[in-house]
């Protein structure tokens, strides 16, 4: 038994993207698992899957959900809480803004204490977190790191990721997927320069499409990009496989 992992908090993504996300985990993953959302809004999330609150973690502005907490993605430190819940064991976590194109069974497969896609426009290591997998409770060092020091760390990184993955690396405990696996729609799908000749497709040994920003996937579906400076062409493979 293996753990699936969300979490959905504020308005940006309405409980759709959950009750898809869960679809294509169903349809991709051979392994007997758990489908497990972390929110802090229930309502319109499809009863099969098991809901729990986003966890309290002893940190003032987490445990109130400020602003800046609900950007850069930094509620997902969350996941790392001691007990979370009541899971236990190998945890994948995924991003409610993906779309799953192939089995998922490969990102179980590999060894490693936390394994995460490179970042693909940085070169110092950093990883994307919008599929990550660890160890359920293994790594809530990270909360308590925060927990002494948050203005410095804030002063040092942009987002969660940097946080996490660079706090990891230094501990040695950090792994990189093929670069294959986890593709971006931006910068691996859409054809040069910038969409305007071809229509976007899946790269091949791609498992995960990651849509980071703008489009996002409804957008991208219907041809809409999010800047005025890029196109997109109808991206019809999309309700394929984000259903």
């Amino acid at each position: 038994m293996v753990n699936v992992l969300c979490i959905k908090w504020g308005a940006k993504y309405g409980p759709e993207y959950v009750n898809r996300l869960r679809s294509m985990v169903r349809r991709n993953l051979a392994r007997e698992h758990r489908f497990v959302c972390l929110t802090d809004d229930r309502s319109g999330i499809d009863p099969d899957i098991e809901v729990f609150d986003i966890p309290k973690v002893g940190i003032a502005d987490f445990d109130a959900q400020v602003p800046w907490v609900r950007g850069h993605g930094w509620l997902k430190v969350t996941s790392f809480a001691n007990p979370l819940h009541d899971l236990t064991g190998t945890t994948l976590f995924i991003d409610l803004d993906v779309v799953i194109v192939d089995s998922l069974d490969r990102f179980f497969e590999p060894p490693g204490e936390f394994l995460v896609i490179r970042e693909w426009d940085k070169r110092d290591g950093t990883g994307n977190t919008s599929v990550y997998r660890f160890e359920a409770g293994a790594h809530a060092d990270l909360l308590d790191i925060l927990r002494r020091d948050q203005q410095r760390i804030l002063g040092e990184v942009r987002n969660e990721q940097e946080y996490v993955t660079g706090t990891l690396g230094a501990q040695g405990k950090l792994g990189y997927w093929p670069a294959e696996w986890v593709r971006s729609f931006k910068r691996h799908c859409i054809p040069a320069p910038l969409g305007w000749f071809g229509t976007p497709r899946i790269p091949p040994g791609a498992a995960v499409i990651a849509f980071h920003g703008h489009p996002h996937p409804d957008e991208a579906l219907a041809g809409r990009s999010g800047k005025w400076f890029r196109k997109v062409r109808p991206t019809l493979w999309i309700a394929e496989h984000w259903r």
